[in-house]
C-alpha cells in the first residue's frame, strides 16, 4: 500500500491538473487506488493545509464532495498578450523612470481588457 504522503501528493497533483471543474472525491480515490476512508482523510488534510476546497454535492442519490484546487499553476497563456513583452520602451521603463508602467496606456488597456473579460465570463455558466 502506498504511503499517505505519496497519495497526498498524487491527489493534489491530480486535483490541480483537473482544473476548475473539480473532481468528485469518490472518483479521485478510485483513480488513486485508495480506500474511501484513506481518501477522506487525505482530502481533509489537503483542505486544512489550504491547498484544496471541498464542496458538498448530491451525486446520484448520495452526498459526496467535489474537490477543487485553490490555486492553479501559472501558464504562459496568462501573459502572452501583455504589451510589455514586445514594448520598444522596455529598456527605459521602470517605476522611477521617465517611462513608467503606472502611466502606460497600452498596459492599462490590456489589464482592463482582462478584467472585463473575466467579469463577462463569470456571468456565463
Amino acid at each position: 500500500m502506498p504511503k499517505r504522503d505519496d497519495l497526498e501528493y498524487k491527489a493534489l497533483h491530480f486535483i490541480v491538473n483537473i482544473g476548475s471543474q473539480g473532481i468528485l472525491q469518490s472518483n479521485l480515490w478510485r483513480k488513486l487506488g485508495a480506500s474511501s476512508r484513506e481518501g477522506s482523510r487525505i482530502a481533509l488534510k489537503l483542505e486544512n493545509k489550504g491547498l484544496i476546497k471541498r464542496e458538498k454535492e448530491l451525486f446520484g442519490s448520495r452526498w459526496t464532495y467535489r474537490l477543487y484546487p485553490k490555486r492553479l499553476p501559472a501558464s504562459i497563456n496568462s501573459i502572452i498578450e501583455c504589451p510589455c513583452l514586445m514594448c520598444p520602451n522596455d529598456a527605459r521603463c521602470g517605476a522611477w523612470g521617465t517611462i513608467s508602467p503606472n502611466e502606460c496606456k497600452r498596459l492599462t488597456e490590456w489589464i482592463l481588457s482582462l478584467t472585463l473579460g473575466e467579469a463577462g465570463s463569470s456571468g456565463e455558466s
